[in-house]
C-alpha cells in the first residue's frame, strides 16, 4: 500500500495485491501481480477501489499529466473526480 495523492479533496492509495498463484508458488521466476487504486472522495465521504482495465487507464492518465509538466492540486483533482463519482462504498470511521 502507498499513499499517492493526498488533497484537500482527495486521497489516492496504490494496492498492489499477490495473486493466489504468487502465494502458493513454489518455483521461483516471474510471478503475476494484482492490485488498484482506492480513491477516497473527503467530501462525499465516499470511495471506490479500481482495478484492471480501468486502473490500468487511471495510471497512464495521469502519467500523461506529469509528463507535460507539474500538474496542480487543481488539474490533478479534476482528473480524479470523474473517477471518485463512480465511488459508492461510504467511508466509514473505525
Amino acid at each position: 500500500m502507498h499513499m499517492l495523492y493526498n488533497s484537500d479533496s482527495f486521497i489516492v492509495v496504490q494496492f498492489d495485491v499477490p495473486s493466489t498463484a504468487e502465494v502458493h508458488a513454489v518455483a521461483s521466476g516471474p510471478q503475476l501481480q494484482r492490485g488498484g487504486f482506492e480513491i477516497v472522495d473527503k467530501f462525499a465521504r465516499k470511495e471506490i477501489f479500481i482495478e484492471g482495465a480501468l486502473a490500468e487507464s487511471f495510471q497512464q492518465g495521469v502519467q500523461a499529466l506529469i509528463n507535460d509538466g507539474e500538474p496542480s492540486e487543481d488539474e490533478l483533482d479534476a482528473f480524479i473526480e470523474p473517477y471518485a463519482l463512480m465511488g459508492q462504498q461510504p467511508v466509514v470511521m473505525h
